[in-house]
């Protein structure tokens, strides 16, 4: 029976694994993927905008 105490961990932590895998493929896309997008698009958009504005006080 030693081998099967030996084995469970290993067996459940793959099952979790697997339904976490699951869970973050199923809700990937869907309603929110446009609104996901965009909130992207502005953040990078900003970064860019932030980091391209030229230093006016220089020294």
């Amino acid at each position: 029976m030693d081998y099967v105490s030996a084995l469970v961990p290993p067996v459940v932590m793959a099952v979790f694994f697997i339904g976490l895998i699951v869970t973050i493929v199923k809700t990937q896309g869907g309603a929110n993927k446009a609104k996901e997008d965009a909130a992207v698009d502005a953040a990078v958009a900003r970064a860019e905008a932030v980091r391209q504005t030229p230093n006016t006080g220089g020294a």
